[in-house]
């Protein structure tokens, strides 16, 4: 049977994506990090987001010339790529032993909208909290989140090797982690280590935490809630981006969670949206109720986000 263009598409976002991470470690290992601020002190750019997107975008539009990419650094040069950052295989195991769900069999590439950020978590690789760092590429279909990768070049697995690739596709699953059972007698949350502020506080003052996890990037967090760790991600604030959350919705959604904005509604990843994610971010893990969450929100927290 051929291969569908949406698992075609997932298969060497898998691939593309490690080859992303090993080119972030390399940069870190040269020290040549070239760090530049973008809009300001909290929001940096190193050789890493640069050669990783262009790793990614060179490899998924040689590929498929007519899916429309948007990557977090711009229009990345990806002319001339080197032939050792550009990938060209799918990754064969995802091939293999998955099928495309039906509703994604017969779409074309220019149905389809990719979402990258190079690297996720840039502020935390630059002062050395190398765990929380991820590479996400998130796959989008009629304006909805429905596949993603998320890559942590630094993972250190049970084997000694370095690495992790996590996958989702909604309609087939996730894989790449294992997910421990919600602790019921807590209720942890995770929010921003670096972008906190009043209207964060009071969202989360109005939850109630029993623990509150403060790490760096989306993908990280949203990682808290795939692995059991926590029940909510909680972010009222406009610090995200789409490239930000594509692909961990998508996965999360697909591992039987939900993610939205702070009011509760669903993003559109199509291609003419505007990038920042104004309304925050609201995640909650498989079997905790997304809608309480929403509705313990203080509507003037709501409200002060829909303003800005």
């Amino acid at each position: 049977m051929a291969t569908t263009t949406v698992m075609k598409l997932m298969g060497l976002s898998i691939s593309a994506a490690k080859r992303a991470g090993g080119i972030i470690r390399d940069i870190m290992k040269s020290g040549q990090l070239d760090i530049v601020e973008k809009e300001g002190k909290d929001d940096l750019q190193t050789e890493a987001d640069r050669s990783a997107q262009r790793c990614i975008i060179a490899s998924v539009s040689k590929q498929f010339p007519n899916i429309k990419i948007i990557g977090e650094e711009g229009n990345a040069h990806t002319s001339n790529v080197p032939d050792d950052m550009l990938v060209t295989e799918v990754d064969v195991e995802f091939i293999t032993k998955n099928s495309c769900p039906d509703y994604l069999k017969d779409i074309k590439e220019e149905d389809l909208v990719v979402w990258v950020d190079p690297l996720d978590g840039t502020s935390e690789y630059t002062q050395g909290f190398l765990e929380h760092v991820t590479v996400l590429i998130g796959i989008a279909f009629q304006s909805s989140a429905v596949g993603g990768v998320i890559h942590q070049p630094y993972y250190q697995n049970a084997n000694g090797e370095i690495g992790r690739t996590i996958w989702g596709l909604k309609g087939l699953g996730v894989d790449g982690f294992n997910s421990k059972k919600l602790d019921s007698s807590k209720f942890i949350v995770t929010t921003t280590r670096s972008h906190f502020n009043n209207l964060v506080k009071n969202a989360l003052d109005a939850i109630n935490p029993t623990e509150v996890i403060r790490v760096g990037g989306a993908g990280f967090k949203v990682l808290q809630l795939l692995e059991g760790k926590a029940h909510a991600y909680v972010f009222a604030s406009a610090g995200c981006k789409k490239w930000d959350t594509c692909a961990p919705e998508a996965i999360l959604e697909a591992h039987g969670g939900v993610l939205t904005d702070i009011s509760g509604e669903h993003y559109q990843y199509n291609a003419d949206v505007e990038f920042p994610n104004k309304n925050g971010v609201l995640a909650t893990a498989p079997d905790v109720s997304h809608q309480l969450l929403v509705d313990q929100i203080p509507k003037e927290v709501k409200e002060s986000m829909s303003n800005k």
